[in-house]
């Protein structure tokens, strides 16, 4: 077994940070730190939901255990040169680590990706697989660059299914053994000095933030894109749901089905589609 490695862990909630941790110290490896976004962008002001999940942190941190809320990634570079760091591994960060951070622990960093690079490289890949229609997603763990998404794969694995009426909480008990399986391959290969497997670009796609425009249902589009579209929301809650214009009224579409039964049939490109349930909402604001 390699020698065991000083850790830091960024990530974005209690029960993720939990599994990390978990994980690494399984591996025979110690978190010293934990670093959690505050903002959805440096130098920014953190919301109403940062703020809160920050005190969850704190109220769950394990006894000695530090937790940093940088606002800058210069902050964050200066404040983890202290800890004498091996590695820092990463899941569902907002920022874009620059070289500062990424040099600062010894082996570098590495990210954990909810899909198999290079495909859905980007900060929504699970939504974006979801939107396509995908039966299943994978989970890599790679060495991190300056790009996104881009170092070399350390680990990976696929066929993690998403069901038709996929939500995080259904979700992540499914993704969360297979990242502690990976990890611990991971973890071994950084502290062998393991370089990775460098990915083929040829095969990438994007995976960026969802257009303002997709909010809006578009009857024009297939069914199955629409029950997709909605699906893709519902994942992300019910406050999220796109809003269609169905008669003279305007609703937000939270569920849909494609074969017939109870709900409000309405007529897509090609086929008809059930909304099962749904709420009043406004008409949105035309683009300027």
């Amino acid at each position: 077994m390699a020698d065991s490695m000083r850790v830091a862990l960024a990530t974005f909630g209690v029960q993720e940070f939990a599994a990390l941790h978990a994980a690494c110290r399984e591996a025979g490896h110690v978190p010293v730190a934990y670093v959690y976004c505050r903002s959805m962008k440096p130098n920014s002001e953190p919301d109403a939901q940062a703020a809160a999940t920050a005190g969850q942190l704190v109220e769950a941190l394990p006894p000695g255990m530090d937790l940093l809320l940088p606002g800058s990634p210069e902050g964050l570079a200066g404040a983890l040169a202290g800890y004498r760091l091996d590695l820092m591994v990463v899941y569902g960060f907002n920022w874009k680590l620059p070289a500062s951070v990424l040099g600062v622990p010894r082996y570098g960093v590495v990210n954990i990706h909810t899909s198999l690079l290079p495909r859905y490289r980007g900060p929504a890949p699970v939504l974006w697989a979801i939107r396509n229609g995908d039966p299943e997603i994978g989970v890599t763990i790679h060495r991190m660059d300056e790009r996104f998404d881009t170092g070399p794969i350390l680990a990976q694995r696929g066929g993690i299914p998403l069901d038709e009426d996929v939500t995080p909480q259904r979700l992540w008990p499914l993704v969360r053994p297979v990242i502690r399986e990976l990890l611990w391959v991971a973890l071994e290969r950084v502290a062998s000095q393991d370089p990775g497997l460098p990915q083929d670009d040829t095969d990438a796609s994007w995976a960026g933030f969802i257009e303002p425009g997709f909010s809006v249902v578009d009857w024009s589009r297939s069914a199955r894109e629409i029950h997709n579209q909605v699906r893709m929301f519902a994942f992300m809650g019910r406050d999220h749901a796109p809003v269609a214009r169905v008669g003279e009224q305007w609703l937000a579409v939270l569920r849909t089905r494609l074969r017939p039964g109870d709900g409000l049939r309405v007529e897509c490109a090609d086929a008809p589609i059930w909304i099962v349930e749904s709420a009043p909402a406004i008409e949105p604001a035309a683009p300027r």
